[in-house]
């Protein structure tokens, strides 16, 4: 019921703000000033994967656009999680109850950018969805800038896709695979191919990530096999006063409870298909650890995360746990690159990880990790999060990541570059949209190569860029 009203509540917001411009209220950009852009997404719950890709978003769109010409604000739910992060962009608090915000915020800019990575999907929560399409239909209502960035798109409850279709058609969508745009052209939605825009962002050097695996015990020699679990099992988040009432009162739903009015799904099912998914990890890592002699560590990429990590520390004696609450993006990922094998469920585990050519295996409970093992052409290292043979299956996976291992990070580096370039092509058809909706803005001028469409590259990444450049034609997917 909860979810029908912040629908109700949000679509309501972009009619309103739709009359009210065609009525003279609001203001245009005009020539002369700076674009500013409100960053739409879903920051400071330190989600490493949101906060990288919006990193690299803002230094992008800034080189694509020019730092001189355009003003940027950062939506955050925590400020103090989102502490030295965005430099040169101011930080906007998103509250739990979002549309009065989108209705106060959204204006104030001449168009925005939407972040979030699962843009439009009900899997993980028809809120977030929401939000997304107010951001996104309000700038669109005005004659403004209305761009999702890097966005994928999955099943969506019927109320939600209806809300997409109506509010979005006059959005422009940068998707991150082609299945989002089969979805999203089936709506009406205008698309272009992209992909995420994780993949220019550098990390601390290598030096940070091996004294802070010396602090967890490594020896510095043993090879590091970094895990990334989550809880699959207890998603979608709904809205519930009801729910949000009794935990007030009586204390109740304390284990579901996400914050404020939200909460996980949860039940005797979801528990059981957790337990065998976090046994199936276990036995598979213990095994395959003692095998290869490797250093275990967990990696918690966001906050919900560590429960999961903690849960499976306690089955393999008390492996290490690095947490997003506890390190930095630019920490985080540098411990991630200095692994030599990764099982991960979390899409940005894999992804921040492969430019550095960790070798790795998805355990997915969507389509994200799914569409970029297909991508590097290694569906044979992608399992479900709830397939009864995945101890076994993951065992034999692992052991390919050191017999193929040479093959696997060729494949994996020609997959970074073909990514990048293809980020690049979204710098392009970024700078096109703003030259259509703004004739007058001053855009670049002359022929660029599709480096200079991208923020400024790394040391790291320059070398796989000459190293994979040429071989990095897509590769067909092998099963």
């Amino acid at each position: 019921m909860m979810d029908f009203v912040l629908e109700a509540w949000v679509a309501s917001i972009v009619e309103r703000r739709k009359i009210a411009w065609m009525l003279g209220r609001g203001r245009p950009w005009r020539p002369g000033e700076r674009l500013k852009l409100l960053f739409a997404g879903y920051n400071g719950t330190r989600n490493t994967g949101s906060d990288v890709r919006v990193e690299e978003m803002l230094r992008q769109v800034r080189q694509v656009l020019g730092e001189k010409n355009v003003e940027f604000a950062v939506m955050s739910q925590n400020f103090e999680r989102t502490r030295d992060y965005f430099s040169g962009a101011r930080q906007v608090r998103l509250p739990d109850v979002f549309p009065p915000f989108l209705a106060r915020e959204v204006p104030q800019h001449h168009g925005v950018i939407a972040c979030e990575g699962s843009m439009f999907k009900s899997k993980f929560a028809n809120a977030l969805t929401v939000m997304m399409v107010g951001a996104l239909g309000i700038a669109a209502a005005e004659n403004k800038l209305s761009v999702g960035y890097g966005a994928e798109a999955g099943a969506m409850d019927p109320i939600v896709e209806r809300m997409v279709a109506r509010f979005c058609s006059h959005s422009l969508i940068i998707t991150r695979n082609e299945e989002s745009r089969t979805i999203l052209r089936r709506l009406g939605v205008p698309t272009e191919l992209g992909t995420d825009t994780a993949w220019t962002f550098a990390p601390l050097p290598r030096e940070y990530a091996e004294r802070a695996l010396r602090q967890k015990g490594w020896d510095g020699r043993a090879p590091v096999l970094v895990v990334c679990p989550i809880n699959p099992f207890w998603w979608p988040v709904k809205a519930s006063l009801g729910k949000y009432a009794a935990r007030l009162v009586a204390g109740a739903y304390r284990e579901s409870h996400y914050r404020t009015i939200y909460f996980h799904t949860w039940g005797r099912q979801q528990r059981e298909l957790y337990r065998n998914y976090i046994g199936a990890l276990a036995h598979a890592v213990k095994a395959f650890a003692a095998e290869r002699h490797a250093f275990t560590i967990l990696v918690a990429m966001e906050r919900l995360d560590a429960r999961a990590c903690s849960d499976l520390a306690a089955r393999l004696g008390g492996a290490p746990v690095f947490t997003s609450d506890e390190h930095t993006m630019y920490q985080l990922v540098s411990v991630l690159r200095a692994c030599r094998w990764m099982v991960s469920s979390r899409y940005h585990g894999i992804v921040t990880a492969m430019p550095g050519l960790v070798t790795s295996v998805g355990v997915t409970m969507d389509e994200r990790i799914r569409n970029l093992m297909l991508e590097r052409g290694q569906g044979h290292l992608l399992f479900e999060v709830d397939d009864v043979e995945l101890e076994g299956k993951l065992i034999e996976a692992m052991r390919r990541l050191v017999r193929d291992e040479d093959e696997i990070r060729e494949d994996i580096g020609r997959s970074v570059v073909r990514n990048l370039k293809c980020m690049a092509r979204m710098g392009v058809y970024l700078e096109e949209h703003v030259q259509q909706r703004y004739p007058e803005f001053p855009v670049r001028t002359g022929v660029h190569s599709w480096e200079e469409y991208l923020p400024p590259l790394s040391p790291e990444l320059r070398r796989l860029a000459e190293q994979f450049d040429a071989s990095a034609a897509p590769q067909p997917a092998r099963a």
